[in-house]
C-alpha cells in the first residue's frame, strides 16, 4: 500500500492583527507626512473596563512613548498628551480573521482559526505546488505583505509545533518530519506550550524555562505536579504530547458559506423612484427562486445601490420570520427608500442575504387563501419593525428568578421560548412594574413597621389599608454577601390608589443602616 504523506501544518501567527485591520480600514491620521505612514503617530486600541478604558494595543510610536498593552488609558496620556485613541473591536477582528482563513485555503485544502490573532493551514502534500516549502513560505509572505499584514509563519508536522515556531522562532521556520521536535524545540521557552500564564509562572519558580528542561523531568513528577488541571493550557504534559503528536488536537476548519445574491447592472443610470421600484421588485423576484431551489428563507436581506459617482448605498432589514415573499420583500424596502439620494443615478443593483434559515415550500393555493383573509403575523410584525426599528418590537417571556426586576426577559417576537428551567410559584403581582424600583420616604410608621404615610414624586400619600409581608431573599448565587432582603407590602391610600413598595432590610441586620423603602408597582 502507498505510504500517506507525512502531516504538515502551517501556522500564521498576525502580529498586529488589530492595528493593521485598523489602518486597512482608516486611512492615516491627519498630520502624517508622506510615507510615515500610521505609525509616525502615537495610537492604542481601548477597551472599556470596570476600572476604566484599558490600552488593548499600542503601535511603535505609541510604545516608544510609554504606551503599552495592560496600561490604563489615564496613565498613558499622562505619558503621552497626543496619544490617538480608537475603540478596540474583537468581534470585527474575528470577523476578519474568518475572513483571512478563507483567503489563506490557497496554500492547503483547509484552514482553521487559532484565536485572537492566528491560524492554521492544513499544507499536506501542497508544498511541491509551490517549488518546496521555502518557497511556500516565501509566497506567504509576499501575499500577506501586499496585503499590509505583518505574519511570522512556520510549518512544522503538528499545529502545537508550528505554532511554538511562529511565535518564538524565526519569522519563517520549518521543523522537519523526520527532527525530533523534543530536539528541535528544545530551546524554545516554555511559553511556546500555550499554557496558562499561572502554570508559566509556576515553572518558572520550579527553574524550567525552556521546552527541553522538561525532557530533564521525570514524568511522573510532573505528572504528580498537575494532576488536577484537566484542561490543555493548565497542564505542559499535554501541551508537550500535543506538540510532538502524541495526544490529538482537534482543529475546527473554517467553511465557507454560500450567500444568495442577485444583482442587475442597468443599462442606464436610473435617478427615478419609480424604476427604482421596479428594479427592487425584480431583484425580490429573483432572490426569491433561489431562496427557493435552497429550500430556505430570508431572515436578513441587504439591497446595495452602486451611484454612478462611486459611492454605494445600503439599505438593511431584518425580518421576525423567514420568508420569501417578493411582495413582502418589495413592500418593506419601499418604506427604506423614502430618503434615498440617487445623485447622477444609479447604475447598479445588488439583493443578498446573509442569514437565511430553512423553509420548506409552500402549496401557493392555501397560501394565497390565507393572505385573502388578512396579514400574518409575521408580517404584520416586519411592518412595524421597518417603521419602528429592528428592537423596537419585543414580547417578554418568564424567567424563572424570583426578584420581581429579574422574573422576566425581552426577546424578539416570534423567536422560540426559552427551555423551562422550573417553574415558581408567586403571589399576586401588581399589573404595573416600574423599571426600577423607586425610593419613596416614610414619614410614619407603625410600631410593627408599616408606613401610614409616605411621599413619593412629590406628592404625599396617607396609607388606608395594608397587607404583608411577602418576605424575598436575595438570590445567594448571584447577590453579594451584604444584599438585603426584601418585605413587600400590598398598599392602598386614601384616594383608593394601590401600590406596592418593599423594605429593603431589617433593623439590626448588620448589613448597611436603617431599612430603607421603595416602591415597585401600581395596581388598578
Amino acid at each position: 500500500m502507498p505510504q500517506s504523506a507525512p502531516r504538515r501544518i502551517l501556522a500564521i501567527w498576525c502580529v498586529r492583527l488589530a492595528l493593521d485591520r485598523w489602518r486597512l480600514n482608516e486611512p492615516a491620521l491627519e498630520g502624517c507626512g508622506e510615507g510615515q505612514g500610521a505609525d509616525a503617530v502615537p495610537l492604542v486600541l481601548v477597551a472599556e473596563t470596570a476600572h476604566g478604558p484599558r490600552i488593548e494595543a499600542a503601535n511603535r510610536a505609541a510604545q516608544e512613548a510609554g504606551a503599552h498593552p495592560g496600561m490604563r488609558l489615564a496613565d498613558a496620556r499622562a505619558l503621552c498628551p497626543e496619544i490617538a485613541v480608537r475603540a478596540s473591536d474583537p468581534a470585527g477582528d474575528l470577523a476578519f480573521l474568518e475572513q483571512l482563513a478563507l483567503w489563506a485555503q490557497r496554500w492547503g485544502p483547509w484552514s482553521a482559526l487559532d484565536p485572537p490573532d492566528g491560524l492554521v493551514v492544513d499544507v499536506t502534500g501542497a508544498a511541491h505546488l509551490f517549488g518546496g516549502e521555502g518557497a511556500l513560505l516565501a509566497d506567504a509572505a509576499h501575499a500577506f505583505a501586499r496585503r499590509k499584514l505583518a505574519v511570522r509563519l512556520a510549518i512544522a508536522p503538528t499545529a502545537g509545533a508550528a505554532w511554538a515556531l511562529a511565535h518564538c522562532g524565526p519569522p519563517r521556520a520549518i521543523l522537519s518530519s523526520d527532527e525530533d521536535g523534543a530536539t528541535g524545540l528544545g530551546e524554545l521557552p516554555v511559553a511556546a506550550l500555550r499554557l496558562d500564564d499561572d502554570v508559566l509562572l509556576l515553572l518558572r519558580r520550579l527553574g524550567l524555562k525552556r521546552i527541553g528542561d522538561l525532557a530533564g523531568i521525570a514524568r511522573s513528577a510532573l505528572a504528580r505536579r498537575f494532576r488536577n488541571r484537566r484542561s490543555a493550557a493548565a497542564n505542559p504534559l499535554i501541551r508537550l504530547d500535543q506538540l510532538l503528536g502524541k495526544a490529538p488536537e482537534p482543529l475546527l476548519p473554517v467553511i465557507a458559506a454560500e450567500m444568495p445574491l442577485v444583482q442587475r447592472r442597468l443599462i442606464e443610470p436610473i435617478r427615478h423612484r419609480e424604476l427604482l421600484d421596479r428594479a427592487v421588485a425584480d431583484l425580490a423576484d429573483d432572490i426569491a427562486q433561489v431562496l427557493e431551489a435552497r429550500s430556505e428563507g430570508a431572515r436578513r436581506l441587504e439591497l446595495g445601490m452602486w451611484r454612478v459617482d462611486g459611492e454605494v448605498l445600503v439599505r438593511r432589514l431584518e425580518m421576525a420570520a423567514a420568508s420569501r415573499d417578493p411582495a413582502h420583500i418589495t413592500r418593506l424596502f419601499a418604506a427604506k427608500l423614502d430618503d434615498l439620494d440617487a445623485g447622477f443615478g444609479i447604475e447598479l443593483v445588488r439583493l443578498r442575504s446573509p442569514w437565511t434559515q430553512p423553509l420548506d415550500p409552500g402549496q401557493r393555493d392555501f397560501q394565497s387563501a390565507a393572505e385573502d383573509r388578512g396579514t400574518t403575523l409575521a408580517a404584520c410584525i416586519d411592518r412595524i419593525a421597518v417603521r419602528l426599528g429592528e428592537h423596537a418590537v419585543r414580547r417578554p417571556v418568564a424567567y424563572p428568578s424570583h426578584i420581581p426586576e429579574r422574573a422576566q426577559r425581552w426577546q424578539p417576537p416570534l423567536a422560540p421560548p426559552p427551555a423551562s428551567q422550573g417553574e415558581l410559584a408567586f403571589h399576586h403581582r401588581p399589573l404595573k412594574l416600574l423599571d426600577r424600583p423607586e425610593p419613596i420616604a416614610v414619614i410614619y410608621e407603625t410600631p410593627d413597621g408599616l408606613p401610614r404615610r409616605f411621599r413619593w414624586r412629590g406628592g404625599l400619600h396617607e396609607v388606608a389599608r395594608a397587607e404583608g409581608p411577602e418576605r424575598i431573599a436575595p438570590e445567594w448565587w448571584r447577590e453579594r454577601g451584604s444584599t438585603r432582603l426584601r418585605d413587600y407590602y400590598r398598599m392602598e391610600d386614601d384616594a383608593g390608589r394601590r401600590y406596592w413598595v418593599y423594605r429593603a432590610g431589617i433593623a439590626g441586620d448588620g448589613r448597611g443602616g436603617p431599612p430603607e423603602w421603595f416602591l415597585q408597582g401600581l395596581s388598578a
